[in-house]
């Protein structure tokens, strides 16, 4: 990378508790250059982004702005990356901007419907852009995913268990929504009616998805993100579980992500995609 540009990028929502991480990995690695940070909370409006995220001076203010931020990164050498952890009321005006300036998104933030997704794609696929949809940057969560499809070779009852922060604005997270999609995509039908059930309070199953899997979501504080996979068949339960302590572990996916959508011309869902 010695003769290469480094890839500028752009951090929305950057001084929350996600956009923090990505600004200490983005400040710290020698191929790419931190051009804009964007937040939207009054309180750290001018503030060097830097000294919000705890890794020091970077010279780089926060701004409430991205349209600005985003025409900025278009006059840098090469095509720059906006890494996007926001809220999902937002988030998809944030890619379409960001696509329209010729920034690559890299999208955390959760909460897209199918239908935006594919609207975003075609999108991207019209403007040659590459855009990465990540529900969840983390490794071992991939790991969980392909284990569960593993597992449904041999199990025909399945639910999932998903747990987050209290903060956390969607529900279920685009984690376990990605976990059950993918299970629906093998072809089977799970949990095969055994009883007529009644709910006396409404909910009390979970949210039912394709390919008959219900998701149950638990937010409170102390919690940071977690998914359990629990499978069931006479005498035995085989139960998947993937704890985050740290929002650290998300960083190489992130940063992965950043090298790997300045190669891609089109949108691509999931981070096992570009593994």
């Amino acid at each position: 990378m010695a003769n290469e540009s480094p890839i500028p990028v752009v951090v929305n929502g950057a001084a929350g508790k996600m956009g923090r991480e990505v600004i200490k990995a983005v400040a710290n690695a020698e191929d790419m250059i931190l051009v804009g940070a964007v937040d939207r909370n009054p309180d750290y409006r001018g503030q060097d982004v830097g000294k919000v995220a705890g890794c020091g001076e970077l010279e780089v203010p926060i701004v409430d702005d991205l349209q600005s931020v985003l025409v900025l990164a278009t006059q840098e050498k090469v095509q720059g990356v906006m890494v996007d952890f926001t809220h999902p009321d937002g988030v998809y005006d944030n890619v379409r901007s960001a696509i329209a300036y010729g920034i690559r998104p890299v999208v955390g933030t959760t909460g897209l419907t199918p239908e935006q997704i594919q609207d975003l794609a075609d999108f991207a696929e019209k403007a040659s852009t590459g855009c990465l949809i990540i529900p969840n940057f983390c490794i071992g969560v991939v790991l969980l995913q392909q284990a569960a499809i593993q597992a449904s070779q041999y199990f025909d009852h399945v639910e999932i268990i998903e747990l987050h922060h209290n903060q956390k604005a969607d529900a279920p997270s685009g984690t376990a929504i990605k976990t059950a999609e993918m299970l629906s995509e093998l072809g089977k039908t799970y949990n095969p009616t055994s009883v007529k059930e009644t709910e006396t309070i409404t909910g009390a199953r979970g949210g039912l998805t394709g390919e008959n899997i219900r998701i149950h979501s638990v937010r409170l504080p102390g919690l940071i993100a977690h998914q359990e996979v629990i499978f069931g068949a006479p005498g035995q339960i085989y139960t998947l579980r993937h704890d985050t302590m740290d929002r650290a572990c998300y960083m190489p996916g992130v940063l992965l992500a950043i090298r790997k959508v300045t190669q891609l011309k089109s949108l691509v869902y999931g981070l096992e995609k570009i593994l």
